[in-house]
């Protein structure tokens, strides 16, 4: 079988998509350290997926396109040998490695034109939004798996189904990611996250939270919050005050979302009043004489969202695990505050749920990276993130 050399390697490396037998992130592999311990970023480790891949397909002519992320080089230093530095930088030159700024993006778009198998660890649970097909795919994505031998196998991932609320979920914390608010031991910058920001430019609008819901996060250069857009440090403006979104869903559909701000409480139910959340008009009469006129109240304090059941009938809820299961129904204790997650369901009637969209606060934000972060141990040599300007 042909050693990892460099002509070896270069044989089996394809110009286009469309000619390549399969699709590889670069990216992901080269810093996969569980395949083999040669440091942080190592061009080895695509030798020994090439090595499965031949191993695989029985081809020894079996060919890949390679994606990257401007980051991989950009983090050169944490490559062992610089050697490997000028040889993907080559490669890069030479049209053999495909290097964007989103290698996720690119490498699900070339997958869906071709159909073409994908060689990478990743579940790509924040990309689910624009690519569904993803949804319970068992075919297209191998992960290269070391065995204990040193060699690697490819293992068919079965990607599973993930609901609104995780892919939602996922795609914030990506965000957060990708702005470079992730400090070592990759946990959250809260004194960042939870502050909100204005650019000095008097006409830029990307952080004014008195321009609509939906603003940027700030963009993290050399430790510094930072324009997006102009470049500029931004000036501190306070505390972030957060925004959720509720939904009714009515038979399994959602009818209608309302929003609820930080240190507001809100009443839910058939008729509760001006300043509350009426939905005798979405109810069929049958369905709206189960539900209480005022049925459940829905607060936010702190970063959190509380509901507490105040009906005459009763309310259920079920908490949203992981992967899309449900926990069990389990009724409201009356008039006592609960902890109201993404995804979580509350029943007032049946067919009639209140539920949470993947939005969250920014002090939920900030917790759902810890624990993400706690899932996957970093290993003790790794450093931190490194962040491009």
């Amino acid at each position: 079988m042909p050693s990892d050399s460099e002509a070896s390697v270069e044989h089996h490396l394809a110009a286009s998509a469309e000619r390549a037998d399969y699709l590889v992130e670069l990216s992901n592999v080269v810093r996969d350290t569980s395949l083999g311990r040669h440091g942080p970023r190592s061009l080895r480790r695509l030798g020994l997926v090439l090595r499965a891949l031949m191993e695989l397909t029985r081809d020894p002519d079996v060919s890949v396109y390679l994606v990257a992320d401007t980051s991989l080089l950009g983090g050169h230093r944490e490559f062992g040998n610089q050697a490997e530095v000028r040889r993907l930088r080559g490669w890069v030159a030479d049209g053999l490695v495909e290097e964007v700024d989103d290698a996720d993006e690119r490498v699900l778009e070339l997958a869906r034109m071709t159909a073409s198998p994908v060689v990478t660890g990743d579940r790509y649970v924040d990309h689910r939004v624009e690519h569904p097909w993803i949804q319970g795919n068992t075919w297209q994505f191998l992960k290269p798996t070391a065995r204990p031998d040193g060699s690697v196998a490819l293992v068919a991932m079965d990607m599973g189904v993930r609901s609104a609320a995780e892919i939602s979920r996922r795609m914030e914390l990506s965000a957060l990611k990708k702005q470079g608010l992730l400090g070592p031991s990759r946990t959250p910058l809260t004194e960042v996250i939870m502050r909100t920001w204005r650019c000095p430019e008097p006409r830029c609008t990307l952080y004014d939270i008195r321009k609509g819901d939906r603003i940027l996060l700030p963009r993290m250069r050399r430790g510094v919050p930072t324009c997006e857009l102009h470049g500029t440090p931004l000036e501190d403006e306070g505390p972030r005050l957060g925004t959720t979104q509720l939904k009714a869903v009515i038979d399994g559909a959602c009818v209608a979302r309302y929003t609820l701000g930080e240190g507001s409480e809100a009443h839910v139910g058939r008729l509760p009043g001006q300043v509350g959340i009426a939905l005798h008009s979405l109810l069929s009469p049958q369905i709206a004489r189960q539900v209480s006129r005022m049925h459940v109240a829905v607060s936010a304090r702190s970063g959190t969202v509380l509901i507490r059941d105040i009906s005459t009938y009763g309310t259920r809820m079920r908490r949203a695990g992981r992967h899309g299961a449900f926990g069990p129904w389990e009724k409201l204790p009356p008039q006592t505050d609960r902890p109201f997650r993404p995804g979580d369901e509350v029943e007032l009637a049946p067919g009639v749920v209140l539920t949470r969209s993947g939005r969250r606060f920014p002090a939920e934000l900030a917790d759902a990276w810890r624990t993400e972060a706690a899932r996957v141990p970093v290993p003790p040599s790794a450093a931190a993130p490194t962040r491009r300007a």
